[in-house]
This record gives structure tokens, sequence and C-alpha cells, in this order.
């Protein structure tokens, strides 16, 4: 690449996909810079890290206080020193992140990226140069529809789970795989939860047996208060609380709450001047590329979470080193996400698979289905819980190309058949597997078992 550029890539967003890109294209001694306007725009900082420890603790605390053997004891939590820990993690992962820029010689910029053309960018009123970018700017809450919600004061998933202090009372808008989680979070923890859901039901992107079993867990054990298609409308606040106005069988209803925490999905953050740069975007507000991560520009690249794919860590980060490697190789290599499992951090987890049976039936293939529920296993008498189940879902050759786990640990248990439906296993080799019988992956085996003919 010419000198005539400051650099010769330039990632712009960190996170989980720019971190990735930058580290991987580092191995060739090239000029590097990432631009990162604020750690928590990284997700893994603002999201996974604190997500993850302190989901930790409510599980445990709540599954601690609802032994038997424990009735009677009046256990007590600090919980400013829950986000403490949050900020242990994240500190420790920043600065190891910052040793690895140093190591590796990438310019870390700090500041908003705004395109000036296909090979330029401001930040901070600095110009920097390029032969090569890569946008990996990552996602934002989406806001809209809801009227009086520019002057309500609300709770974002960023900021509801570093609050440092629990609500009395929390409404959640949004019962997708955020909302359920913080909606986990904050009953494990003895706050009174309602959450609002404007399709049929929880987690509609899941089977209906998921959206059924963390339904039923959420309002006999955690006492959540689910409202299903139901759909809030407008927001209005005064000095004392809020009320939250919302429509349901074509009715308009309204609740009086302390805390809102908004929990309404995201779209891609592209707020970067792409125009400048010759980078359409379609009509759905998603950049435009090929098969290769290359957009309308030919120098400029697109990955993670700005895409509006179906996002997760493991995935982005796959994007990002396939991305470098081609770059650096001039391959042509084409992802392939067949084994990535998606993880819901609930109680109990969920982690799913490869095909969904929505799936399989609107692309009208035949399948074959197995389902193995705790309650009928020793582990359901051990853990004192008979929530959650193993499903695995075949092709007419009996290899496995879906699967979902609901279950303590579901995101550990899933690997196994994530191994499966990358591998093109068949549920005969699933079962020639040793499992531990009085364990939940046991549940595997037997699913498996069921489909051999």
């Amino acid at each position: 690449m010419g000198k005539k550029y400051n650099f010769d890539y330039i990632i712009i967003g960190g996170g989980p996909a720019g971190y990735t890109a930058a580290f991987t294209l580092a191995k060739t001694k090239k000029r590097i810079a990432l631009v990162e306007e604020s750690i928590y725009d990284d997700n893994f900082i603002s999201r996974d890290i604190p997500y993850a420890t302190s989901l930790d603790f409510a599980h445990t605390f709540f599954k601690f206080t609802h032994y038997p053997e424990m009735s009677g004891q009046d256990l007590h939590y600090n919980f400013p020193t829950i986000v403490a820990h949050q900020n242990t993690v994240i500190n420790s992962f920043l600065e190891k992140q910052k040793t690895l820029l140093e190591k590796n010689n990438i310019t870390h910029i700090e500041g908003h990226a705004h395109f000036l053309n296909s090979h330029t960018i401001a930040v901070n009123d600095v110009q920097y140069s390029s032969e090569t970018f890569i946008l990996a700017t990552g996602s934002e809450l989406k806001t809209t529809g809801i009227a009086g919600l520019e002057t309500s004061k609300y709770l974002t998933p960023t900021t509801a789970i570093r609050i440092r202090r629990l609500p009395k009372y929390a409404f959640i808008i949004g019962g997708g795989p955020t909302g359920c989680e913080i909606a986990t979070y904050y009953a494990e923890l003895g706050a009174k939860v309602i959450i609002m859901e404007k399709e049929p039901r929880l987690l509609p992107r899941e089977d209906e047996e998921t959206s059924a079993c963390l339904t039923e867990y959420f309002t006999h054990k955690l006492g959540i208060l689910v409202v299903a298609n139901a759909e809030v409308v407008a927001i209005e606040e005064d000095k004392v609380s809020k009320q939250v106005i919302y429509k349901t069988c074509n009715q308009e209803k309204s609740v009086r709450i302390d805390n809102i925490i908004l929990a309404t999905g995201f779209k891609p953050r592209l707020d970067c001047g792409l125009e400048n740069a010759g980078v359409k975007v379609k009509p759905n507000g998603v950049i435009a590329t090929n098969n290769s991560f290359q957009t309308t520009a030919k120098n400029i690249y697109a990955i993670g979470d700005c895409l509006g794919n179906e996002s997760s860590t493991e995935r982005v980060e796959y994007q990002a080193s396939l991305l470098a490697s081609n770059l650096i190789k001039k391959g042509k290599s084409l992802p392939s996400y067949h084994g990535f499992a998606r993880v819901t951090n609930t109680s109990p987890e969920i982690a799913t698979v490869g095909f969904s049976e929505a799936r399989l039936k609107k692309l009208k293939r035949k399948y074959k289905k197995s389902i193995v529920y705790f309650k009928d296993l020793p582990i359901s008498k051990i853990t004192r819980s008979s929530y959650g189940f193993v499903k695995i879902l075949t092709d007419r050759k009996n290899h496995v190309i879906g699967a979902t786990i609901v279950a303590p640990h579901a995101g550990l248990m899933i690997g196994e058949l994530s191994v499966a439906v990358r591998h093109r296993l068949t549920v005969l080799e699933l079962t020639g597997t040793p499992h531990i019988s009085n364990d939940y992956p046991l549940a595997i085996k037997l699913a498996a078992k069921n489909l051999v003919k």
C-alpha cells in the first residue's frame, strides 16, 4: 500500500469486532489505527461483562435464599458492591486491551469518526486518511414510536444493569433477550417487575416451548407480571411517578410505575458520514455489503452489529477474523454461521443453535424432533427444579440441524450440539458419547436416543 495515506487500515469502532480485526491485521506490521468514541459503545464492555457478572450473582443469591434449609435466615447483599465487581472486571479487561494495542503498535484514536470522502475521516477536527477502512460501529438502542419518551427519564440496557440501588418496582418495555435478562436480574434480587412485549409471547424469535417455559418460570417462581400482545404508546411523567399508557386487545390501559427500562431492540449505528464515502445504506437501515463484507465503496468493509444481522460476540469476532485474514491473504473465503449458538442469560438460561422449528416450517423443510423435559429426570429431584428441557431437531438422514436447551448453564451445554450442527453429526453419534447420568447433559443423550431408528 502506498505511503500517501496516514494508515493502511483504519477500523472505526472498538468492541469485539473492531479489536479482533485490528489485532489480526497487526500481524502484517502495517500502519493500523482504531477509532473509538467511547468504551461504552463496546458491546463487550457495556453488556457482556456487566450482565455476566451481575446475573451470576443474582442467580446464586436467589437460589441460595430459596433453599428450604435456609428458611428463617435473613440474608442481605450490598448493591454497590455488585457494580464495583463489574468495574473491577471491566478495568482488568481494558488494561489488557491497552497493553495489546501498544504491543501491536496500533494507534488508538478517541472520538467520533466522520467520513469526508472514501479515504478520509475527521476525528475531533483532525483528519486521518487510510487506504482501507473497516466499519465496526456497532448498534444503538431503538427509541422511536413512544410519545413522551424524549422528556421522560428511563433506563437503558446499559444503565439498567449498572444502577447502584435496586428499584422497588420496575417496568420493562420489550420481552426480547435483553428485556428478559434485566427482568431476571431485578426479580431475583427482590424487585417487583412487569415486562411488556408487543408480540404474542416473550422471546418471539425462539420456539414456543421456550417462551412458554420462561413465562411459567417468570410467573410462578420470580413473581414477574408478563404482559404480551401489548404495545406501549406513551409515557407521562410527574414529580411522583411515571404513567405508562399501552394498548392491548384494542383497548387502551395504563399503569403507574417508579422505574422504566427500555429494552426495545437495537439498530445499526451509522452516524459517521457514510454518504460522503459512497457507502450505500439499504431502505431498512442496514449497510449494503456483498458476501465478503465489502460495501459499495470498494475500499470500505463493514462487520458486526452495524450490519443489523443476528449478533453475538462470537459471531462478530468470527466476521472480523475472517475479513482480516482475507485482506491479508487476498483470499475470498465466505462466512459460514453453522454451529453459532445464541444464549440468553435468564433463569433458567436459554441456548439455541441451528434451525428453529419456525424457520424450518417457513422453509417447508421436513424434520424430526425430540424433547426431553428435566422434570422426568433425576436432576429435577437433585436441584428441586423441574423447569427446562433439551430439544433436538434432525433432517431426514438424522443429521442434527438445530437444538434448544433451557437449563441452568445452558450456554455450557450447547457446545456439544454446536459441534453436531457445524459438523453434520448424526444423533447416533451423540448417543455414543458418554453423558453423566445425574446431571443435565443426560437429556441430550436421551433426546438423541429418541431419534435413532
